[in-house]
């Protein structure tokens, strides 16, 4: 016989379980709260709307959006959304998106208060989307980016790509791969694909003004904010900034970004060029060679990457061997060991993976001793 006994709710759980079906203080209308009382004038804002309002609002070369969008598949268009709000919410919500949060930005193993690479994607995408909105430019279309820009990185950081660059034909690079494979099944917008994949300097210059903005964004971020994080370690300390970093931008995070930011905007609306004034780029260089030096190149973080490419490409050696581990491989019908797409599966596979579940994969999959493992920088 079942137990029917009632359950003992707390006073918080009923009041919590009383809200089930939300108020209903009116016949056809159903409300969140049972004192709702906020109320508007609504204004018809269809696509057609919002994309007329772009035409006004937008400054003459901005990316507007038009229809559905410029789509490998085509779609129809979203009732309100532009094109470059959808490819943002697609991305937001995406698995490549969330496992950000288990990627190392500077540290593996991140503590609490240090950047991940998904926290490190937020922030590109504040400072771009600033940016954007000073210069009356696509803000859809720059935090899509901004939030894209580094899907296609692996577990480890940028060791990762070291690790995992002989097996691609050209090398392995974050940018064109979280373009051209991690984002492909969203059917994102060529816009959005390009400034994606061409964010890194080293890259061609993205087609749009709103991806040269990200450009920017993504390095004025990680330059701030690793050092802030570096500080927390003890690994470095403000007083070691080089003088000319600390009298251009100071040593706090916010007046750090401050200062690059205004250089932006500022230097963009005088020359319709999306850059920045020579003095405040010169402090930037300073800056991010000084994290180059002090930060990514001292000898732990030098250990860390060593251990992070054994491990990948031991990974990858185990997966292109046994393709049929892995599940999207299987769900295909199957690879056979050693073939060029067994070795691209597997790939993709562990370069989607999260810092954590790459080492653990080590240890159950190929008897990895944990000794061996990667460990987080400290001071």
């Amino acid at each position: 016989m079942e137990d029917t006994q009632p359950l003992h709710l707390t006073e918080r759980e009923r009041q919590w379980a009383a809200t089930m079906g939300g108020y209903a203080p009116t016949a056809g209308l159903v409300v969140a709260h049972a004192d709702s009382r906020a109320s508007f004038t609504p204004r018809v804002n269809d696509l057609e709307a919002r994309t007329n309002a772009e035409a006004l609002l937008l400054s003459p070369g901005a990316t507007h959006g038009s229809g559905a969008g410029n789509r490998a598949i085509e779609e129809q268009p979203d009732e309100w959304r532009t094109c470059f709000e959808r490819d943002r919410d697609r991305i937001l919500h995406a698995a490549a998106f969330r496992r950000l949060a288990g990627k190392t930005q500077v540290f593996v193993y991140p503590e609490d208060h240090q950047r991940t690479r998904l926290t490190h994607a937020l922030e590109v995408a504040q400072v771009a989307t600033g940016i954007a909105r000073a210069l009356s430019l696509n803000v859809a279309l720059t935090e899509a980016i901004a939030l894209g820009h580094d899907c296609g990185h692996g577990p480890g950081g940028h060791a990762s790509e070291d690790a995992l660059n002989p097996y691609i034909d050209g090398g392995f690079n974050h940018a064109p791969w979280g373009a051209d494979v991690t984002l492909a099944p969203l059917n994102l917008c060529v816009e959005t694909l390009d400034g994606i994949r061409n964010h890194s300097w080293s890259r061609p210059a993205p087609m749009t003004p709103e991806g040269e903005v990200v450009s920017w964004a993504d390095r004025i971020a990680y330059v701030c904010h690793d050092f802030e994080d570096a500080v927390g370690a003890g690994i470095v300390t403000p007083g070691q900034l080089p003088a000319l970093v600390v009298e251009r931008c100071g040593t706090t995070r916010s007046r750090q970004l401050g200062t690059f930011v205004k250089a932006v905007v500022s230097t963009a609306l005088r020359t319709g060029q999306i850059g920045m004034d020579p003095d405040t780029a010169e402090a930037l260089a300073a800056f991010r060679q000084h994290n180059y030096e002090a930060i990514y190149l001292r000898d732990a973080a030098v250990a860390q990457a060593t251990a992070v490419i054994e491990v990948l490409r031991a990974l990858v050696e185990h997966f292109s061997d046994s393709p049929n581990l892995i599940p999207d491989v299987v769900a295909l019908g199957g690879l056979n060991a050693g073939e060029p797409l067994a070795v691209q599966a597997a790939v993709n596979y562990v370069a989607g993976m999260t810092d954590r579940f790459a080492f653990r994969s080590a240890i159950s999959l190929l008897g990895w001793d944990a000794a061996r493992l990667p460990r987080a920088i400290t001071g």
